[in-house]
C-alpha cells in the first residue's frame, strides 16, 4: 500500500496525515507556507500515536496474567496503516482494528479511531479507544507531535495552565534505555514562561505529575506559537533529541506511563494505564491552535 498523504484544507490551514499510523505530518499556514510540524530525517517521525503502550517495556516485554507477551517501545499503532472510515474537505476519520499480528503482543479485540477537523486555525484530534473483546481491556494511549521551532531553542517559552503552582516530574534514568527511576521530583521552574534550556533535556524525555490543562509554545523571536489544549490527558511529556541541536520540541500528552527500571509489569495493574470493559469505549481529545502575526496589520 502507498503512503500517498491525506489532505485536509480550510482558509487558514493545510493539514496532511499519513495513512500509516494515521500520522499527523504537515500542519502548513496558508498565507506563508510556514509547516508547524517536524520534517527533518534526523528524526524521521512527526506526531506518531502510540497505542497500547507508552515508552519501552521491561525487557520489551510485560505479563498479562503472568503470561509473558512481548511490546516494542511506543505500542504498534505506527506500524499499520487505518482505514479511511469518513472524509471531507476539513475532516478525515480513520479506524485501526486488532489482527492476527497484534495478537501476537496484544490478546484484544480492539478499535482505535483517530479524527481529525480543522476549524479556522485549530486542529481538533479525538481519540477513541473501544474494546471489543469480551474481556477487560487495558491500554496506554499518547500522542508525540513534534513543532518546528522558527527560532532559536533557547529563544523560546512554555506556558502551562495548571492548578499546580510547583511543577512535578517522574525522574528518568537514562541508561540503557530512558526509565522511570520511581521517584518523583520537583522543577525548580516557573509554570508561566517556562524557558527552554537544551541541559534541561539531558536524560531525554520530561514527563509532568502535574494536571496540565494546557500549554503554550511561544517565543519573542518569532511570530508563529502553538497552543495545546489536553485536558483529557493526566500526563505531558516533553522530549527533543538530547544529543543533537535541532529545531524542533515535542508536546506530548500521556494516557500512561513508561515503566519503572527493572520492573517487568503486569499489564492489568500497570500505573496511567486505563481498563475498559467489554463493548465500553473511551475518547480522548487535544485541540492545536496555530497562531501567526506574520503579515498582518
Amino acid at each position: 500500500m502507498e503512503n500517498q498523504l491525506l489532505t485536509l484544507k480550510n482558509n487558514e490551514l493545510t493539514v496532511q496525515i499519513n495513512p500509516k499510523g494515521a500520522e499527523l505530518t504537515h500542519v502548513i499556514e496558508n498565507k506563508n507556507k510556514f509547516d508547524f510540524i517536524w520534517n527533518g530525517s534526523e528524526w524521521p517521525k512527526h506526531a506518531p500515536i502510540l497505542f497500547p503502550a507508552i515508552g519501552r517495556s521491561t525487557d520489551d516485554e510485560y505479563l498479562l496474567n503472568q503470561k509473558i507477551y512481548p511490546m516494542q517501545q511506543h505500542g504498534f499503532a505506527s506500524d499499520y496503516f487505518f482505514e479511511i472510515i469518513d472524509q471531507k474537505e476539513d475532516q478525515i476519520s480513520l479506524s485501526l482494528k486488532d489482527n492476527e499480528e497484534t495478537y501476537q503482543s496484544y490478546p484484544f479485540q480492539f478499535e482505535l479511531k483517530v479524527t481529525y477537523q480543522l476549524v479556522s486555525k485549530k486542529l481538533k484530534i479525538q481519540f477513541e479507544i473501544k474494546n471489543l473483546s469480551v474481556k477487560k481491556l487495558t491500554f496506554a494511549l499518547g500522542f508525540h507531535p513534534a513543532f518546528n521551532l522558527s527560532a532559536n531553542f533557547e529563544d523560546y517559552q512554555i506556558s502551562f495552565e495548571t492548578k499546580d503552582k510547583t511543577l512535578k516530574q517522574f525522574e528518568i534514568v537514562k541508561n540503557p534505555f530512558p526509565y522511570r527511576s520511581g521517584k518523583i521530583i520537583e522543577i525548580n521552574k516557573a509554570v508561566s514562561n517556562f524557558p527552554l534550556e537544551r541541559e534541561f533535556f539531558e536524560k531525554g524525555l520530561v514527563i509532568f505529575d502535574n494536571k496540565i490543562e494546557e500549554v503554550k509554545l511561544f517565543s519573542q523571536e518569532t511570530d508563529y506559537q502553538m497552543t495545546m489544549k489536553m485536558a483529557d490527558f493526566p500526563y505531558l511529556c516533553l522530549w527533543t533529541k538530547e544529543d543533537e541541536n535541532l529545531s524542533y520540541l515535542c508536546i506530548e500528552p500521556f494516557q500512561g506511563l513508561p515503566d519503572i527500571l527493572n520492573q517487568k509489569q503486569e499489564l492489568l495493574q500497570k500505573e496511567g494505564n486505563i481498563s475498559l470493559k467489554s463493548n465500553e469505549s473511551k475518547t480522548y481529545e487535544v485541540e492545536l491552535t496555530f497562531n501567526s502575526n506574520k503579515g498582518e496589520s
